[in-house]
């Protein structure tokens, strides 16, 4: 039964990710967004990783894409969207994939991983105390940085959303 889930939630992830890429319109792309997230989520639940579920649903697909569909609204994609993509967009793509499947099959193929993923130790549970300790204490610094960082973005966006004639 387990296989079934399994089939069901990488499928619907992988469309909705084909969704995210293939859509014209960016607020129907930032929603298969969160139906892939969601599909990650439900796929990490599978995996017993129930808190990286939690932290998936609740960060990515709540947070983030609220602040995506934020940012999406303020813009004008009307503009951006009647431009048409160009042959060198195209061939910088298609050589982007090719480097990817190329360094995929390198790594799947490569022993020395096999090896070191067979001899690490199986972790028995997650302790969240000292997870939280942790993120709010060693890795406090990035943590700021990152959330000053949407703020500026955000900031960016109000600022270049205004119209020119608006005073």
């Amino acid at each position: 039964m387990t296989d079934i889930f399994f089939y069901i939630f990488s499928i619907t992830a992988l469309a909705c990710a084909f969704g995210v890429v293939f859509s014209r319109n960016t607020v129907n792309g930032a929603m298969c967004l969160i139906g892939t997230f969601l599909s990650m989520a439900a796929l990490f639940v599978l995996l017993e990783a129930y808190f990286l579920a939690v932290v998936q649903v609740l960060v990515y697909a709540g947070a983030v894409m609220v602040l995506f569909l934020f940012i999406i609204m303020l813009l004008d994609v009307k503009e951006a969207a009647a431009r048409k993509t160009s042959i060198y967009t195209w061939a910088a793509s298609l050589i982007g994939f090719g480097i990817m499947i190329v360094g995929v099959v390198a790594i799947n193929s490569a022993e020395s991983i096999k090896t070191k993923a067979a001899n690490l130790p199986v972790a028995e549970g997650v302790n969240l105390k000292a997870f939280g300790y942790e993120l709010f204490t060693t890795y406090l610094l990035p943590m700021q940085v990152t959330g000053f960082l949407l703020l500026i973005a955000m900031v960016g966006v109000i600022a270049l959303s205004k119209k020119a004639n608006t005073p």
